[in-house]
């Protein structure tokens, strides 16, 4: 697997699998029984070969026996889940925070693999592959031109399309991942020096981040932002917690909007340096009623500073426990919109041949002792799933007042803060959704692509600013963007507030591909509306 901050629209389902997954480290007590051979399997197995041997057309049982797991469980909960072998392995790689590979990222540039950062001490950082490099061979595979359209087995009808570029990427991963201590030849050409290198890689393990940026706001005000509860991620949210307290940080922003989920047990180690001792995080109860509950320890870092959690209609699982064990204890602000509300815990099982499912074994409560599972029929997930348009239509994304709240599932922190369960965390401070913000697809694709060619044109000028410079800075006589805009050509004119929206944009995605994501968020904070509301509130102490 590569990290490709091109094509990260591509991961957006596997981001939702990865999401439903918080309770991986209970012990789950049955597995022997489900494993053991009775009558149902057997009869299971019977079906299966009868299928396969004496069936008129020839079927890949294989493929059926998937359906048949899918629709099973679709009929339990919408959280249980088959996840496929093609698919678990990138699936797990993504919550073990790690993978085996080179250590770049790449976009396709004008039909090549052309890497646009390199992991600082990975494989590729040591062997001296730069940005801008552009692979043209590894090993014996072809990777650009028509070769390798032909190798990710691309069709006539499909050129150009997003599924061409999801089957070229993926070609460009099988040619590049491998197994750890395993070489790889690289031929790349170096546009900077106008020359054609053999590389030669020992693929080993990469770090996968789930803390993507950190950084000071103000002198006292610092900011995380936390994309998923990996196995790494504890660490990364220590190290940054560290560096920011020693440059004074009283007060954090930890933003865990978009987070789907993961670990319970990292959620809560968390959730542990904000806590004090003997304090309740959070309990789960399975079906045969017994209870499990975690306590924060007296080991947290942060248990006398203040917190704001960001959380949005897409924070799921172990983001609401977060939000759920500090709110209900009186910790923090809670500041955003109504999170996703998911209350159960899965358990994965192996089927023995490369695939898993996630089984939803018990429920989990916050404190005080709601839960914030919305509600699901039976049967119907795509129901389930479509709640996100029943809250565009009821208005609770622009007025809190709409978020609908039920008296019986109401409850009391114990400085005396009413909260509710039944359907997500309800923010302490509500911030509406910016419905005056404009996006164009096209436009922004374009963007992505404009960004790559200027970074490469210049990279060496470009490469002399810092951060904190090019972020106050940068192309502040708007030479650059102008140059995007005579390449854009729009047959109409920009309004102001859409000139404004894409040249903040224009400026994120140079900071994020010259830098990283830290440089990304610190230049979209400055219009943040749910930055700014805890700017407001911390000036208001």
């Amino acid at each position: 697997m590569i990290n490709k901050k091109a094509s990260l629209p591509i991961f957006l389902g596997l981001a939702v699998a990865i999401g439903i997954l918080i309770g991986s480290s209970i012990n789950f007590k049955n597995k022997a029984v489900i494993f053991s051979s009775n009558t149902t399997e057997a009869k299971i197995k019977r079906l299966i070969n009868y299928i396969q041997y004496d069936y008129v057309d020839k079927v890949d049982t294989d493929s059926l026996l998937d359906d048949a797991i899918t629709n099973m469980l679709v009929k339990l909960d919408p959280h249980s889940v088959y996840i496929p072998k093609e698919e678990l392995k990138q699936v797990t790689e993504n919550l073990q925070g790690k993978f085996v590979g080179i250590g770049v990222s790449f976009l396709m540039h004008q039909d090549t693999v052309t890497v646009t950062g390199v992991i600082e001490g990975g494989p590729s950082f040591k062997a001296g592959v730069k940005a801008g490099d552009r692979i043209i061979i590894a090993d014996k595979d072809t990777l650009f031109g028509e070769q390798l359209v032909k190798k990710a087995g691309v069709s006539e009808k499909e050129k150009g399309t997003l599924l061409a570029s999801r089957k070229i990427s993926e070609a460009v991963m099988k040619s590049l991942k491998g197994e750890a201590e395993t070489n790889v030849l690289l031929t790349v050409y170096r546009r900077s020096t106008d020359e054609v290198l053999d590389i030669q890689i020992a693929r080993d393990e990469v770090p996968i981040k789930s803390v993507p940026g950190y950084y000071m706001i103000n002198n006292t005000l610092g900011y995380i932002n936390v994309e998923r509860f990996a196995r790494t991620t504890y660490l990364e949210f220590k190290l940054a917690l560290n560096e920011l307290t020693i440059k004074g940080m009283n007060s954090l922003v930890l933003d865990l909007r978009g987070n789907g989920g993961g670990y319970m047990d990292i959620a809560n180690s968390m959730i542990d340096e904000f806590l004090e001792d003997g304090k309740l995080i959070v309990f789960t109860k399975n079906k045969n009623g017994e209870v499990d509950k975690s306590y924060a320890t007296k080991k947290g870092d942060f248990e006398d500073g203040n917190v704001y959690v960001l959380i949005d209609q897409n924070s799921a699982s172990a983001s609401e426990i977060v939000a759920g064990a500090l709110q209900d204890n009186d910790k923090g602000t809670i500041v955003g919109r109504r999170s996703f509300g998911k209350g159960l815990v899965q358990q994965e099982m192996d089927l023995g041949d490369g695939s898993a499912v996630r089984l939803t074994t018990s429920r989990y409560y916050t404190p005080t002792g709601r839960s914030i599972q919305k509600p699901y029929a039976e049967h119907n997930t795509k129901l389930y799933n479509s709640d996100y348009l029943n809250r565009v239509h009821n208005g609770e994304l622009i007025s809190k007042d709409s978020i609908k709240v039920i008296d019986t599932l109401k409850y009391t922190t114990p400085k005396g803060k009413i909260v509710y369960g039944g359907g997500g965390i309800i923010p302490d401070v509500f911030v509406p959704i910016d419905t005056s913000r404009t996006y164009n697809r096209m436009i922004y694709r374009g963007l992505n692509s404009f960004v790559f060619k200027y970074i490469d044109s210049h990279r060496e000028e470009l490469n002399a600013w810092e951060l904190e410079d090019f972020v106050a800075k940068f192309d502040e006589d708007e030479k650059i963007f102008n140059l995007y805009l005579e390449e854009l050509d729009l047959k109409v004119p920009m309004g102001p507030k859409s000139r404004e929206d894409l040249k903040l944009y224009f400026k994120a995605f140079f900071a994020r591909d010259l830098f990283d994501q830290t440089g990304y968020f610190m230049v979209t904070q400055k219009k943040d509306n749910m930055i700014l509301k805890v700017i407001e509130l911390e000036n208001s102490k």
